[in-house]
Formats: C-alpha cells, structure tokens, sequence
C-alpha cells in the first residue's frame, strides 16, 4: 500500500507539502498541487484517517449502537440518522449487538477506540455492566427510544405510555371491552410503560382487565404468533393491543390460520408504524411515530453537543404518538359470542 512518502517521491516535492495539500493546511501553487494530485493517482494512495483526526481531533464519524438490526423500527431509526449524519459530513457507524450484552460491551469499546466523535444508543437489555460503561463515557451521547437509569445523556423517545392509553382507548371506543394485551418482555422499561397505559384507559373506562388477558413475549412476528395462538384457542378476546408492529404482525397470521376474520372478528391494533404495517393484510391500525424524524431528531441533537457541550441537565424530547387509522380495527362485533 502506498503511502505519503510515496506520493511526495513520485511528486518530486517534500513530504511536508504533500500532507500542506492533503490537510489543506498551507496554500501552495497550481502546478504542485497538480503533481500531487497526479501521484495520488497513479499509487491509488489513500490518506490515513486515523493521522488526519489526531491532526483534526475529529474523527467526522458517528457510532450507532443498536440491539437488533433485523428489526424494522430500527432499520428506519438508523436510516433517519444516517441522513441527518451525511448531510452534516459525518458518517455512522453501525454496530447490531442482536440482543447480546457482551457483544454491545464489545461493540462499545471498539466504538471509543476508534475515537468517534459521537454515540447514538438505542433501545439496550438491562445489562448493568453495559449501563455502568455508558455511564462512564465521555463523548457525547443521545439515548434514543427509552431511559436508562444511571446515564446522564440527553434522550429522545416516544410517549410510550400516552401512546398505549391512546391504542387501548381508540379499542373502547370501537365498543371492545374484552381486549388483551401482547407485550415485549415483561422486564422491559418499554414494554412497562406501554401496559400502564393500557391499565389506565382500561381503568378510566372502567373495564376490568380480564385475566389471562395479558401476555408476554419477545418483539419479534414470532412472539406474537404464539402469545396470539394462546389468547385465540379458547374464549378469545374481541380486540388484541399489541406491543409493537412486529408482533402485530403475529397476530394477524394467528387470526388467518384460525380463519377469524379482521377487523369483522378481531381487532388487531400495534405500535410504532413501521412502513411494512402498510402493506400486511390487513394494513395495520398502529400507534404511529415518524421514526425516521426521531433519528434525525437524534442524530440533529447529538451534532449539536459535538459543536457545544452540553452544560447543566440532559435534555428530553417525547414525541407525542398518534393513532394511524388502517383497516384491522372495527367495532366489536355485535353478535361475537356466536363466533366462538
């Protein structure tokens, strides 16, 4: 591989008025500035980008760390960052832990060794060893999609629980009083906000919650595919909330295979619009977000604190939800029981 002192000995200068041209740290004329040129070239010589950030202190990188990347929401959310990141000059690194503490240790560590300029986490697992390094980081940092306790940095996430309340509450509106929720795992911070908003519309409306009614599982189709086939085998409920799209997704395949007809049936409602909630069958009533604007939201905020430190306490920017109506809710049904 060729380096500078290459370039500078095809060039017929010194190496000094070489890095002067690539830095762009000295004028120097035409005519040199063409040799060198020319001798990048021909070496197809690369500058190191390691020595350009010691001379820069800036790397004009972004690390992204996200724990499943397989995962639409966050194929969007990474896209909203990477726009917002290129048209500032930066570029994002991405780093897909698939849920693995020790990988998004590991990945964070190969993150600050290369020195980048800023960190976007997305939503993590309680892993307290990954929260104490985070809490520990120096470079700037914005979590996106939900709090970690202990991490002083500036977040920006969705109501969670405003937007449960408004899912259960477009449900009851619809007639539904036995409605079940299918949630992400029970220890999540997200998945708690979202079942206290489900409580409390259920509460306001004064609708008990049926048990059996509330289930558990992973944020995957999967997931929902089996805590749906549960609630759907025996006396199933008119109306299911689920946790997020994905596991939406699950239930409308459930309600296929049983032949239960929706939103005629069943009532299936998810959470944050991906883009693919458009295009199932039926499309998807969902608790909507852009989340392409929350990662710019993210991205905009972190770019903000590399140019000016943040100073005094983190910021927080919720982004309030609001229902997009598609075709997989509809009233309950008025004779359901005959259904069953």
């Amino acid at each position: 591989m060729a380096t500078i002192k290459d370039v500078a000995a095809l060039a017929g200068i010194s190496y000094t008025t070489v890095s002067h041209v690539l830095n762009k740290t000295r004028p120097v004329s035409e005519p040199v500035r063409q040799k060198v040129e020319d001798a990048i070239r021909q070496l197809d010589y690369v500058p190191s980008a390691v020595a350009r950030s010691l001379k820069a202190r800036s790397t004009a990188t972004i690390g992204l760390l996200v724990p499943n990347s397989v995962n639409p929401y966050f194929a969007e959310l990474a896209r909203g960052i990477e726009d917002a990141c290129e048209r500032n000059g930066y570029c994002v690194i991405l780093c897909n832990s698939d849920d693995n503490p020790q990988k998004q240790r590991n990945y964070l560590r190969v993150l600050l060794e290369k020195r980048i300029d800023g960190l976007v986490v997305g939503s993590v697992g309680q892993d307290d060893d990954l929260l104490q390094s985070l809490a520990g980081v120096r470079t700037p940092m914005v979590i996106v999609d939900r709090e970690l306790e202990g991490v002083d940095a500036d977040l920006v996430r969705i109501d969670h629980e405003q937007g449960a309340y408004l899912a259960t509450r477009h449900l009851l509106e619809l007639g539904h009083r036995d409605i079940a929720y299918i949630g992400g795992p029970a220890h999540t911070g997200v998945t708690q906000l979202r079942l206290g908003g489900f409580h409390r519309a259920l509460g306001e409306a004064g609708v008990p919650v049926i048990p059996g009614r509330v289930q558990h599982c992973d944020f995957t189709s999967p997931g929902g595919h089996a805590a749906a086939a549960a609630l759907l085998g025996g006396k199933r409920p008119t109306a299911i909330f689920a946790g997020n799209d994905m596991i939406g997704f699950g239930v409308l395949r459930a309600a296929a295979e049983r032949n239960i007809s929706v939103p005629a049936e069943l009532s299936v409602i998810g959470f944050d619009d991906i883009e693919l909630s458009r295009y199932v069958y039926p499309p998807l009533t969902t608790v909507g977000q852009s989340i392409r604007e929350l990662g710019e939201s993210a991205a905009s905020l972190l770019l903000a604190r590399i140019v000016a430190p943040r100073v005094g306490q983190a910021e927080q920017r919720i982004v309030a939800p609001r229902i997009v109506l598609r075709e997989s809710t509809g009233p309950r049904p008025d004779l359901f029981n005959d259904h069953r």
